[in-house]
């Protein structure tokens, strides 16, 4: 009785630290939607910036690709390309070198959503396997988000998407409808609480002569400002970017102290699709074909014509 009491226990152990393994090792993958999904009730301010921006400073380049026109009730895919270097490396939250990590979010028209796996393609289920993707929040499923994932193998990140169909929803009508995109590679510079991350520029809080540098906990590095008037501010330069300044050396008020290690940055584009009606298509497709007809019938005719005026000798 003992060893299969041992035996399960060893079992709810067991399961227990591999949950807790789980847990602990996706919640730096969570922090980065979590943050912008609990201070902001939607990613677009009235500006039109995506609030991405607020924390990753550094402006750099998204591309997506759309088709111009879907029908109804279609899966079709939204590409969206975030190119840098592979070769660079971000700084880390404890100072060392990692490779950056992407991420992207996709604001669909309403009506737009994510398509379910069993409507995909082999080819989208191949293009989409290992990402994850998540809802803005559970009232806004035309609003998804995915990362942050390895840049290196992450480069292009396939969103399917699956139309609207207006027969079945009378809130939804044909035409052309906008999608917002953004793209970011690397770490922020700035929490949502407001505090600076280490991966940006650290600069004088006044202006004095640096009385000394000191290293401080976690390999961060005090410097201190000794003002004119004699009193003193000291700014935690956390580890990561490097120190550009020295003892005994005046700096002004907001002169960078670091050099900028961040070599990531976050871009936003537009894009539009056409929800185009099948009927249209077979209209268009009918009168081309009536063209065409007509024009073989009118060179039939003027051969016929000029037949008969050659057989009565008209020139």
């Amino acid at each position: 009785m003992r060893r299969p009491l041992q035996a399960l226990l060893g079992s709810l152990v067991s399961f227990t630290l591999a949950l807790a393994a789980l847990i602990g090792g996706a919640t730096p993958s969570w922090a980065y939607p979590f943050w912008a999904q609990q201070n902001y009730a939607t990613p677009r301010e009235a500006t039109g910036k995506l609030v991405c921006a607020n924390c990753h400073l550094a402006k750099k380049v998204t591309r997506v690709e759309v088709p111009q026109a879907v029908f109804p009730d279609t899966v079709f895919k939204a590409e969206v390309k975030i190119p840098y270097d592979a070769s660079v490396k971000q700084v880390a939250a404890d100072g060392s070198q990692t490779g950056l990590n992407v991420g992207a979010v996709v604001m669909l028209p309403e009506g737009f959503k994510l398509a379910p796996p069993e409507r995909l393609s082999e080819e989208l289920k191949e293009e989409t396997s290992g990402i994850y993707y998540t809802q803005y929040s559970e009232t806004q499923p035309n609003i998804l988000l995915v990362g942050p994932l390895p840049g290196d193998q992450h480069q292009t990140i396939v969103f399917p998407i699956l139309s609207p169909d207006p027969a079945a929803d009378s809130s939804i009508h044909f035409g052309k409808y906008q999608f917002h995109v953004g793209g970011n590679r690397g770490r922020g510079q700035v929490y949502p609480t407001g505090e600076k991350s280490n991966n940006g520029v650290f600069t004088a809080p006044a202006a004095g002569t640096i009385a000394s540098i000191s290293e401080g906990e976690k390999g961060a590095q005090l410097v201190e400002i000794t003002k004119a008037d004699g009193s003193s501010v000291t700014e935690t330069v956390p580890a990561g970017p490097t120190l550009l300044v020295k003892v005994g050396e005046a700096v002004e008020a907001g002169a960078p102290l670091t050099n900028d290690p961040n070599v990531g940055g976050f871009g936003q584009v537009d894009a539009e699709v056409v929800l185009q009606n099948p009927i249209r298509i077979y209209g268009l497709l009918a009168f081309l074909a009536s063209v065409a007809l007509a024009q073989i019938l009118l060179v039939l005719k003027k051969r016929q014509v000029e037949k008969v005026q050659a057989a009565e000798g008209i020139v």
